[in-house]
């Protein structure tokens, strides 16, 4: 086994955050009162203008393939929290538009999101910290999209 490589800086720095994510993630996500899935996806569509996304491009922002997300789109449209709308500029695609009820199903969700965020991410970091940390993170999404 080689001892350098096991110790690699990098190895323990990425270990780190995955352990970090690990430790955080159930805490901020355990009382949303839907499934992680579905708070992601509507977390989107609620972000972005219009509350309305291509179902490939919200697919590939929540990381699903095509299929999964349409299983899951499925289910979210039968609780009625977001709908499918034909595309106006592409008659192949389709939109998933965040509805009434998926409205107060997100902000519910939020509500409590926020509170864990703050509870179990931002406390433990100074103001500082924070610019660093979303400059980095940016940084590592952008430079491996």
């Amino acid at each position: 086994m080689n001892e350098q490589l096991l110790s690699d800086d990098d190895v323990t720095l990425y270990g780190l955050f995955v352990e970090a994510y690990a430790c955080i993630k159930p805490l901020v996500h355990r009382d949303l009162g839907i499934p992680d899935a579905w708070f992601e996806v509507l977390l989107r569509l609620g972000r972005t203008p219009e509350h309305r996304l291509r179902m490939t491009d919200l697919a590939d922002a929540v990381s699903f393939s095509s299929g999964g997300f349409t299983r899951l789109a499925d289910r979210m449209q039968r609780e009625e929290l977001i709908r499918r709308e034909a595309d106006p500029h592409d008659r192949r695609a389709a939109l998933a538009v965040l509805t009434d009820e998926g409205s107060k199903a997100l902000h519910r969700a939020l509500t409590s999101h926020v509170a864990q965020l703050r509870a179990h991410l931002t406390a433990a970091l100074s103001d500082d910290d924070r610019r660093h940390f979303e400059r980095i993170l940016r940084t590592l999404r952008d430079a491996n999209r």
